[in-house]
C-alpha cells in the first residue's frame, strides 16, 4: 500500500513567562487552518506546538512568583494547553522544553556538533538581553537589545561557543538556491542583508545559572535557551530516541514543511537554525514562514500598554469561529494588522452575520418550505437563465483561486475571493426573486423555482468546502444542514459544480450566525477590564524586559500575569529598572472635578481630572471603594502620559494610581498629608 504524502507543520514554541493572549492565538490559529486543510487533502498532517521553559528569565519569574521554576513552567504551559482546548486547536504534539525525551535529544544534537567540530571553549565578556536570551556583540554596559529595547546586562564567563562564522558563504548561497525557504520576501532580504555584514560565533552555553538542559560531559553548563528550543521541531518527532518507532516517526515527518513563526524571530530561526542543522548533519526544513505583529488600536500589545487582549474574551462573547475568521481574513498575512473590538463586530456581522450566515438561512428555509427539504433538481440546460451559469461559472473561478491562495497562505484574500461567491449568490437570490416564483403553481415556474434554490445550495456547499479549515465549527453545522456527512474528507482542490446530491434530505435548520448582541463591544471591554483588574490583585512582579510582540515565539517574552495566584510577600524581586526607565513615566498630581458612574459597568467610574495644563477625562475601575461624590475636589495621582484607550466606548486619557489591598484586591488611592498644587510632577 502506498503510503500518504505527509505534511509537517509547526507554531513556534511558547515562552511560558506570562499567560497566553490573542497574538500566540493568531500564529496557532494560522497553523491549524493550515493543518486542517492538509487534512482534507488526504496528507498524513502532523501539526506541532508547545512551550519553551528554560532560560534565566523563567528563573528570575519563578522566584518572584514564589515556586520553583519547575512549578513555574507546569502552570503556564497548562495555561496554554487548555486556552488550546477551548479554542479547538487540533494539533497533532504539544512539547515542552523540560519533556525528558527533549533533552536527550538535544544532548545528542550537542554531542553530534560538537564531534563535527564546530563547538569550542572561551571566555565571554560583553552584553546579554535577559528578556530576549540574546547576547549583543556590539555596544557597553546598558546597550538596548536590538530586538525588545530593554538595557542589557554586562556577562563575563567561559562559555562554549558554535562556529557561526564559518557558515556564512554556506547560508548564502543556501538562500540564493532556495529562495522560497524564508517568505515573505522582504523577510528573506533582512537575512541575506544581516549574513552579509558578517557573522560571528556565537556563545552557546551558561554557567551563571542552573535552569536549562545540562551540557553533555560539562554539567556546570546549560545549553543556550535559543540552541536548546529550536531542537524541539525534531526532538518531537523523535530526534535522538533509540527507540525505533520514534526514529521511524523521525524519517517519516522530518524535515518539516513549514515553521511557523514572528516576524522578530526571523533572525534566529532563519541564521542560526539552518546553521546548527548544517552543523549537526540533519536535513532543513523546507519553509519557515514570517508574519507580522498584531497591534491592539495602532499599537503593539504590551503589558505596559495595558492593551492586551485575551482570546477567552473573545471567545465567550462571539465564539471560535469569529475569532478566527477575523485573524484571518481582517489581517494581511506577513504584514502588521490592526485588532479592535469594533472591527471584529462589524468584520463578524458584515460578513458571517449578513453573509455567509444570510446566505445559508434563506437558502435551506425556502428548500424546506417550497421542497419539504429535499434538495430540488433543477431545470434541463436548455432552459437555464445566464444567471444560472454565471454562478456556476463564478464557483469553477473561485474554486482555483481560493486554494492557489491559501496554499500560498495568503488568508485574506484567499477568503476575500470565497466570499465574492456568498456576495454574488445573495445578489442572485433578490435579483431572481424565488419567493415570487414559489407563488406561481406552473410547472416551468417550479422547474425555474428548483433551479434557482439548487444554484444556491450548491454555490453553498462549495463555500461552506472551502473555508471549513478557517471557521470549522460553522461550516460543519452548515454542511449537517445541508444533509452531508464527514466536511473533514471532502478535498477543497477537488471540488467541482454539480456534486451536491439530488433529492438529498437537509438536517435540521437553524442560525448559524445570528447578529452579534448590541452590547457586544462594551460585554468584551468590560471583560477585558475585568481580568485586568484580577490581574493585579495580589501583584505578581515581572522579570524585567517583559515587552511583548504577538504571536509570542520561543524565548519572545509573552505579556500578561503570570499564573501565580498568590506571591508572598517575602519572595525576593531580582527585576530592576534604571533611572532612565522609571523617568518615561509622567506621574502628576490631579483634582477630580467631576465624578459619576458607567452606565452597565459596576466597576467602573468616569472621572474629569485637573491636571494644571487640562481637564482630562478619565475612567477607573474603583467604584466598588468610592462613590463618585467622595471624590470631588480630591487629589489623587494620575499616570499622563498612557497611551488613551476606550473604556465601555469612553476614551479615557491617563490612568488613576492606587493600592490593591487584600485578597479581593481592593484599590486605595494615593494621595498626600502635605498640600501639593495641582499638576505637580512626581519624581
Amino acid at each position: 500500500m502506498k503510503s500518504r504524502q505527509k505534511f509537517y507543520i509547526t507554531t513556534p514554541i511558547y515562552y511560558v513567562n506570562a499567560r497566553p493572549h490573542i497574538g500566540h492565538a493568531y500564529t496557532t490559529i494560522a497553523c491549524d487552518a493550515i493543518a486542517r486543510q492538509k487534512r482534507m487533502m488526504g496528507l498524513d498532517t502532523f501539526f506541532l506546538t508547545g512551550t519553551d521553559e528554560h532560560g534565566q528569565k523563567i528563573e528570575r519569574s519563578a522566584t518572584a512568583a514564589g515556586k520553583s521554576p519547575k512549578q513555574f513552567v507546569d502552570d503556564v504551559s497548562n495555561e496554554f494547553r487548555l486556552l488550546w482546548d477551548k479554542m479547538g486547536i487540533k494539533y497533532d504534539g504539544f512539547i515542552r522544553t523540560t519533556d525528558d525525551h527533549h533533552e536527550r535529544g538535544v544532548q545528542e544534537m550537542w554531542r553530534k556538533i560538537r564531534d563535527h567540530g564546530f563547538i569550542y571553549k572561551a571566555k565571554y565578556t560583553g552584553q546579554y538581553c535577559v528578556s530576549d536570551e540574546l547576547y549583543v556583540t556590539e555596544g557597553g554596559p546598558g546597550t538596548p537589545c536590538p530586538i525588545c529595547g530593554n538595557p542589557t546586562e554586562t556577562v563575563s564567563e567561559e562559555n562554549y561557543f558554535f562556529k557561526l562564522s564559518a557558515f556564512q558563504d554556506k547560508l548564502l548561497k543556501l538562500y540564493a538556491d532556495q529562495p522560497e525557504l524564508i517568505r515573505p520576501e522582504t523577510r528573506r532580504n533582512e537575512v541575506i542583508s544581516f549574513v552579509k555584514g558578517g557573522l560571528r560565533d556565537l556563545s552557546i552555553s551558561r554557567a551563571s545559572f542552573k535552569w536549562g538542559i545540562p551540557v553533555p560531559d560539562d554539567p556546570a553548563h546549560i545549553v543556550y535557551v535559543w540552541l536548546d528550543a529550536l531542537w524541539n521541531y525534531c526532538t518531537a518527532v523523535g530526534y535522538g530516541s533509540k527507540e525505533k518507532r520514534e526514529q521511524e516517526m523521525f524519517a517519516k515527518y522530518w524535515p518539516a514543511d513549514v515553521h511557523m513563526i514572528g516576524k522578530e524571530i526571523v533572525r534566529f530561526h532563519c541564521v542560526y537554525w539552518p546553521a546548527f542543522l548544517m552543523a549537526a548533519g540533519v536535513e532543513l526544513p523546507k519553509s519557515i514562514v514570517a508574519h507580522g505583529w498584531l497591534l491592539f488600536e495602532e499599537s503593539k500589545m504590551s503589558k505596559t500598554r495595558g492593551n492586551i487582549v485575551r482570546a477567552e474574551t473573545i471567545i465567550d462573547v462571539m465564539g471560535n469561529d469569529a475569532l478566527r475568521y477575523f485573524l484571518l481574513r481582517e489581517v494581511v498575512f506577513g504584514q502588521d494588522g490592526g485588532f479592535s473590538f469594533d472591527s471584529l463586530v462589524q468584520r463578524y456581522d458584515s460578513d458571517l452575520a449578513n453573509g455567509l450566515g444570510n446566505l445559508s438561512s434563506r437558502t435551506l428555509t425556502m428548500i424546506q418550505r417550497y421542497f419539504q427539504g429535499k434538495i430540488p433538481y433543477p431545470s434541463a440546460a436548455a432552459s437555464r437563465q445566464a444567471a444560472d451559469k454565471n454562478i456556476a461559472k463564478l464557483a469553477g473561478t473561485i474554486i482555483k483561486n481560493y486554494n492557489q491562495l491559501f496554499n500560498e497562505y495568503q488568508f485574506s484574500r484567499a477568503l476575500e475571493a470565497a466570499w465574492s461567491l456568498v456576495g454574488a449568490v445573495n445578489k442572485y437570490i433578490v435579483e431572481q426573486e424565488p419567493w415570487v416564483v414559489a407563488d406561481k403553481s406552473d410547472e416551468e415556474s417550479r422547474a425555474r423555482l428548483a433551479t434557482i434554490l439548487y444554484t444556491s445550495a450548491e454555490a453553498l456547499r462549495i463555500v461552506t468546502a472551502l473555508v471549513h479549515p478557517v471557521i470549522p465549527e460553522s461550516t460543519r453545522k452548515i454542511w449537517a444542514q445541508l444533509g452531508l456527512t464527514k466536511i473533514e474528507e471532502v478535498d477543497p482542490q477537488a471540488l467541482k459544480w454539480g456534486e451536491l446530491t439530488l433529492g438529498g434530505s437537509l438536517g435540521n435548520i437553524e442560525a448559524v450566525f445570528p447578529r452579534a448582541a448590541k452590547d457586544a463591544i462594551e460585554r468584551m471591554q468590560q471583560m477585558e477590564q475585568e481580568r485586568i483588574a484580577g490581574d493585579t490583585k495580589p501583584a505578581t512582579p515581572e522579570p524585567a524586559g517583559t515587552g511583548a510582540v504577538a504571536g509570542q515565539p520561543a524565548t519572545q517574552a509573552a505579556v500578561g500575569r503570570s499564573p501565580s495566584a498568590t506571591a508572598p510577600s517575602a519572595a525576593p524581586i531580582n527585576n530592576t529598572i534604571t533611572i532612565d526607565d522609571f523617568a518615561k513615566v509622567e506621574l502628576r498630581v490631579g483634582q477630580v472635578k467631576t465624578a459619576e458612574k458607567v452606565k452597565g459597568a459596576d466597576r467602573l467610574l468616569r472621572l474629569e481630572v485637573d491636571i494644571g495644563t487640562e481637564v482630562r477625562q478619565i475612567v477607573a475601575g474603583i467604584a466598588l471603594a468610592y462613590a463618585p461624590e467622595s471624590l470631588v475636589g480630591r487629589k489623587v495621582v494620575i499616570v499622563a502620559n498612557l497611551a488613551p484607550r476606550k473604556l465601555r466606548g469612553i476614551e479615557s486619557n491617563g490612568m488613576i494610581v492606587a493600592a490593591s489591598i487584600g485578597e479581593q484586591g481592593s484599590p486605595v488611592l494615593a494621595g498626600f498629608l502635605e498640600d501639593v498644587p495641582v499638576g505637580a510632577r512626581l519624581k
